[in-house]
């Protein structure tokens, strides 16, 4: 019972810090203007940034948070990119460096040193595997969609840095066989493999316009929109590009082997092949017709004939040509990193839903253009500027700057949010060093989607949608609780803890301050060293329990699990 209170004990002081937005403020240098613009001219983006964001507080008279401490902002970038906390080692030699521009070199390194290439290529790749099939995409045994196909496809492009407008083109217009292995493999399918034969391509229609445009057309599909003036028509003229693809279970010739996605003639509703149609229902139950016409009003050629007019390609196009397409993809990233998007929701830039910062939007959105829709840019763009190098304290100058009440938001600070299950499963075996043991790719990812299958459920509604259980419900406090990947991070033979006890250079302190440098990346304050102390008391002097009680709390705080 007194091990047990000494460990709520020392939790609440974890929680406590939690609750004050982890409050320890070392000084960190932002790269200087000056200097970085004159070594490396991407950075006038970065000032660019400053200038419109400053803009802001100004208007709304705010001042800023303090910066983040050096192991705070290590600790968040680290998150950011490669989806993970840092090791102790690599926390200890960013605070080592005393280089004015450390923070440019740390983002330079997890972007394009090859040492990271790999698990830059894994979060990414898990992060638009989540928005193009879903977190269950691939797991139903009704499902036409290979998950490790689609997973293939994303490793290769963000490894490979590929533009982001050559991404979009590929899912948009593939055709292929779904996995790895088969002939005419090509996991891009994967993204429109189940969704174009639902209800004559809605899902196509309505996840494609949201991801690539921002543009959230599905609820035109049977009524005109209820805030701005689009209509019902436009949704089926969209809906028009997708009549020329279709899917099959079991490949073109019904083999039983993979599936297949391909591009077929379409002859219209009418059967007139030439001028192929569609014909939808309006609410007062007249009939209307409609043929493919982009949301800006361009119309194609109304031919059914692949050969003739690949209505696929031309969507893609178009769709690249949008100034939607850029702002779209600036508006989903600069939200991965800053917590919140110029928009709510994200994926929604219609006119109804005025952007938060519509110039700064605009022009992220051009010089990702220009900048040949380099995702490696605009990353070190954002993760460089003075929003993102923020406390996540607040001030009685800031305090009024909180989303979670309906504000729009003003980045004076950093917004604390948990924790992406993935991210927390990454930096639990970074944190426990289990990851020297896992495998190959194919095994890690295996046991990673068996763990994180626990939080997902697919809801089969129209729209695709899904819900997680991972957000503070009774299935993740159980999970970080008892579940088997905290039960061997804090109790394996030979673990972290054991090794920790046999290295005879280091004290009682000394493991103290590691288990804390690993979990939270911070050393413990004095608190929290005396509530460690009281633990190895109760424990009567036996390290190993002791240790072990120690980082079970540090793992279960509100300080590990949330990017702060």
């Amino acid at each position: 019972m007194v091990i047990e209170n000494q460990k709520v004990l020392l939790a609440r002081s974890l929680c406590f810090l939690g609750a004050c937005a982890f409050s320890i403020c070392l000084n960190f240098s932002s790269p200087s203007t000056s200097t970085a613009q004159s070594e490396d001219s991407r950075l006038s983006q970065v000032e660019q940034i400053n200038k419109y964001i400053r803009q802001t507080w100004s208007d709304y008279d705010l001042k800023p948070s303090a910066e983040a401490s050096d192991n705070e902002w290590c600790r968040r970038v680290y998150l950011d990119i490669i989806g993970r906390i840092p090791s102790v080692d690599e926390l200890k030699a960013f605070s080592a460096d005393k280089s004015a521009d450390k923070n440019r070199a740390l983002v330079e390194t997890l972007l394009y040193d090859d040492a990271y290439t790999e698990e830059f290529a894994r979060n990414w790749t898990t992060l638009w595997t989540n928005l193009l099939i879903g977190r269950t995409g691939g797991m139903d045994n009704n499902s036409m969609i290979n998950r490790s196909g689609m997973q293939k496809y994303l490793r290769d492009t963000f490894a490979r840095n590929k533009p982001y407008d050559k991404m979009a083109h590929e899912l948009l217009t593939a055709s292929g066989k779904t996995t790895p292995g088969e002939d005419d493999f090509n996991g891009a399918v994967n993204f429109l493999i189940d969704k174009v034969n639902e209800e004559n391509a809605a899902l196509a229609t309505a996840a494609s316009s949201r991801l690539f445009l921002g543009l959230q057309v599905q609820c035109t599909q049977c009524h005109n929109h209820p805030f701005n003036d689009w209509k019902q028509q436009k949704y089926w003229e969209m809906n028009a590009f997708f009549r020329q693809v279709r899917a099959f279970p079991g490949g073109m010739r019904g083999s039983n082997a993979a599936a297949e996605l391909a591009d077929q003639d379409f002859r219209g509703e009418s059967g007139n092949i030439d001028e192929a149609d569609l014909f939808f229902e309006l609410r007062n139950g007249l009939i209307k017709v409609a043929y493919p016409v982009f949301v800006d009003g361009s119309q194609i050629d109304r031919s059914g004939y692949v050969n003739v007019v690949n209505r696929r390609k031309i969507l893609a196009d178009k769709m690249i040509e949008s100034p939607y397409f850029s702002k779209a993809a600036v508006n989903r990233i600069w939200a991965h990193f800053m917590g919140y998007g110029f928009t709510n929701p994200v994926d929604d830039l219609g006119p109804h839903n005025i952007a938060t910062h519509p110039e700064l939007l605009d022009y992220l959105g051009q010089e990702f253009r220009s900048n040949r829709f380099d995702i490696r840019k605009l990353i070190s763009w954002i993760t460089l500027s003075e929003p993102y190098s923020l406390s996540s304290r607040r001030t009685k100058n800031n305090e009024s700057d909180d989303p979670l009440l309906g504000e729009p938001p003003k980045f004076s600070h950093f917004y604390l949010r948990q924790m992406r299950a993935e991210e927390l499963y990454e930096s639990l075996i970074v944190a426990t060093r289990a990851g020297e043991s896992r495998g190959n790719y194919e095994q890690q990812e295996a046991l990673k989607s068996t763990w994180l299958g626990q939080f997902a459920q697919a809801f089969g509604t129209d729209e695709g949608d899904e819900t997680t259980t991972f957000n503070g419900t009774i299935p993740q406090v159980l999970m970080m609780f008892n579940g088997d990947l905290i039960k061997q991070a804090t109790s394996a033979k030979g673990g972290l803890i054991d090794r920790l006890i046999a290295n005879p250079k280091l004290d009682n302190k000394d493991r103290i301050d590691f288990l804390f440098m690993s979990g939270l990346g911070r050393k413990p304050s004095r608190d929290e060293t005396s509530l460690a102390k009281q633990l190895y008391q109760a424990r009567a002097g036996d390290t190993r329990e002791a240790l072990t009680d120690l980082w079970w709390v540090i793992l279960n705080s509100n300080e590990f699990i949330f990017n702060h």
